[in-house]
C-alpha cells in the first residue's frame, strides 16, 4: 500500500470513553438520561451532524454553533491532557515514516481538539495530511472524508488503507474502493464480528498490522 489513513477516536487514540462522559455530562445537566442507542446513532456523523441530531432529538433550545462549543469545551481538555493512544499505535506510525509510507489523517473531530491531542503525543508533523468531515460536508456514512484524503495525499483511493473502528466508516471506506483494516474498540464492540467479516484486516493490537501489512 502506498497510503495510510487513519482515523482518531477509537483507532489510533484510546478515546471513546472521552465523548461518553461528555454526552452524559451535557445532558445530564438538561435533565435527560443518554438514551442506550445514542452513541451508535452519532458514531458516524460529523461534529456539526451530531448537534444537530442532539438537538432535533431531544428537542433543545441550544444552537448548533452553542452545543458545538459547549462540547469542544468539555472535550479539548481531557483531548489535550488525558487521552492516550493505543497500545503499539504510536511504534506501528513511526515504522510507517520510517519506510516512507503516505499517512493521513481522517477524523470527525474539529482541529480543536485533534491538534492538541497530536501533539500532546508528538506526532502532529508525522502526517502529511489531516482532513476532518466538517471539511467535506458530512460524516463518514459518505466517502468524501476518506476520498478527501486520498487526494491530498496524491495517491488513488485503490492504494489507500483506511484504519477504523466504527462499522459504518469500515463499510463506507471499502465501498469507496479502498482498503480497510479493522481497528477493535470496546465502544464498537456489538460489531466486531461484522467488521471483521467486511475489513480486509481487523486487529485488536496495533503491533499486529507488521505481519498483517505489507509497506
Amino acid at each position: 500500500m502506498q497510503a495510510f489513513i487513519f482515523d482518531l477516536d477509537g483507532t489510533l487514540l484510546d478515546s471513546m470513553d472521552v465523548w461518553g462522559k461528555v454526552d452524559a455530562d451535557f445532558l445530564q445537566k438538561r435533565g435527560i438520561t443518554v438514551p442506550s442507542d445514542y452513541m451508535d446513532a452519532i458514531s458516524s456523523m460529523s461534529f456539526t451532524e451530531c448537534a444537530v441530531y442532539t438537538i432535533e432529538r431531544f428537542n433543545l433550545s441550544d444552537s448548533v454553533e452553542s452545543l458545538m462549543r459547549e462540547w469542544t469545551d468539555m472535550a479539548a481538555y481531557a483531548y489535550g491532557h488525558t487521552v492516550l493512544m493505543k497500545q503499539n499505535a504510536k511504534e506501528y506510525l513511526s515504522t510507517l515514516r520510517e519506510r516512507g509510507a503516505k499517512l493521513a489523517i481522517a477524523t470527525s473531530l474539529s482541529a480543536e481538539l485533534y491538534e492538541p491531542a497530536l501533539r500532546g503525543q508528538g506526532i502532529y508533523d508525522w502526517f502529511h495530511a489531516i482532513c476532518n468531515s466538517d471539511e467535506v460536508g458530512c460524516g463518514k456514512s459518505r466517502p468524501d472524508v476518506f476520498l478527501l484524503a486520498a487526494k491530498k495525499l496524491d495517491v488513488p483511493p485503490c492504494d489507500c488503507i483506511v484504519f477504523e473502528d466504527i462499522l459504518a466508516a469500515v463499510k463506507t471506506a471499502k465501498n469507496a474502493g479502498m482498503k480497510v483494516c479493522g481497528v477493535y474498540d470496546k465502544a464498537a464492540e456489538n460489531d466486531w464480528e461484522q467488521i471483521k467479516e467486511i475489513a480486509d484486516y481487523a486487529i485488536t493490537d496495533w503491533k499486529e498490522c507488521n505481519k498483517l501489512i505489507s509497506i
